[in-house]
């Protein structure tokens, strides 16, 4: 008798439909595009805030420095006989300056060459000495010895301006330096100082400092180790050398003279006017008119480092100095796309007022 085997029983096996990978396959992609869309969202809001810091640290930084330079300002040589004289600088700037002055706003560009477009340009200037910032006496002039009321103040090394005994027409100043000290006299070539005149101690590390705006960065250029006026542009690899950037991300800077109209008013004007030798010629009124100048208004234009896809700024800032009108970024590619923070100030210019009055 033959014994036959039972049929084998195949365990049926289930898998996933196509319909139900197909849906599986929707749901997760469903969930990566809301996690990609999530994590876009926070990315973009964490570039946002970097971004908006980096303008406020750039812009306060910016300001501190104009700041801190334009208090020290005409430190050394605040007296009218000063004032407003062109100045002629040793090597390696060979240049002569077209006014002395605590800050002077857009000067010549033949003593500052125009940086960013719509952005204005200053020039300060201050000492370090140790003597009298009113200046000292000359008593007596000895061919290359000076005869002075307080020699001991100065010291060899020093850099040193000659000016006339009062605010003259056709004055010329010429920086010089000491060479020795014997008390009572030291001796200083080419000072063309006179008997009777004025010789003002800038010290050994006076400052004559340019500031621009150059292809979005504050630069600087100090006229003592520098021709801070040689023609150059933001490509122009001798400007590059010259002016060292100190802040980056800097869309625009801004400043206005604060005039007063008279000796005891205080400031009551703002604006860029530069003062001028009068017609015809007076250099008491200009020196007066650098005396009454007596602060400075700044803005400063930061803005973020981030680029936006979309133009998220549809209106340019304004400052104190514009009114309503709108500071102009428009040379500036894709502007609207940035984020801009405004900082401003107003500076006294706190050596003038130790002058006479005027």
């Amino acid at each position: 008798m033959k014994t036959f085997a039972p049929p084998l029983h195949h365990a049926t096996v289930r898998g996933f439909t196509l319909v139900e990978v197909m849906v599986a396959m929707v749901i997760g992609m469903i969930g990566m595009i809301i996690m990609l869309q999530v994590f876009s969202a926070a990315e973009g809001q964490r570039r946002s805030t970097t971004g908006t810091g980096d303008a406020q640290g750039n812009g306060a930084m910016a300001l501190y420095t104009l700041q801190r330079d334009v208090r020290q300002a005409g430190f050394g040589f605040n007296a009218l006989n000063a004032l407003g004289c062109p100045l002629t600088l040793p090597a390696p700037a060979s240049r002569t300056l077209a006014q002395l002055a605590p800050v002077v706003i857009n000067p010549p560009t033949t003593d500052v060459p125009a940086g960013d477009a719509n952005s204005d340009t200053l020039l300060i200037a201050f000492g370090s000495g140790n003597g009298s910032p009113e200046g000292d006496v000359v008593t007596a002039v000895l061919g290359l010895q000076l005869g002075l009321q307080t020699a001991g103040s100065f010291a060899t090394g020093d850099r040193v301006i000659a000016g006339p005994s009062a605010p003259t027409v056709g004055c010329a100043l010429t920086l010089a330096t000491v060479t020795a000290v014997t008390p009572p006299v030291i001796t200083v070539p080419s000072s063309g100082a006179v008997d009777g005149g004025t010789l003002f101690n800038l010290g050994q590390n006076p400052r004559i400092l340019a500031y621009a705006i150059r292809a979005g960065n504050l630069t600087v250029c100090n006229y003592m180790a520098a021709n801070c006026g040689a023609a150059c542009t933001a490509t122009d690899g001798t400007c590059s050398a010259n002016w060292v950037p100190i802040v980056n991300n800097v869309a625009a800077l801004r400043a206005q003279y604060g005039h007063a109209s008279t000796a005891t008013s205080g400031v009551d004007t703002w604006d860029q006017a530069t003062p001028q030798q009068p017609s015809p010629p007076n250099q008491d009124t200009l020196a007066c008119s650098w005396a009454r100048t007596s602060a400075v208004r700044i803005a400063i234009v930061a803005r973020n480092s981030h680029v936006d896809r979309d133009q998220i700024t549809q209106q340019a800032p304004t400052w104190a100095g514009s009114g309503a009108t709108a500071i102009n970024l428009s040379a500036r590619a894709n502007w609207q796309n940035y984020r801009y923070r405004t900082f401003e100030t107003v500076i006294p210019i706190r050596n003038l007022p130790w002058m006479a009055t005027c």
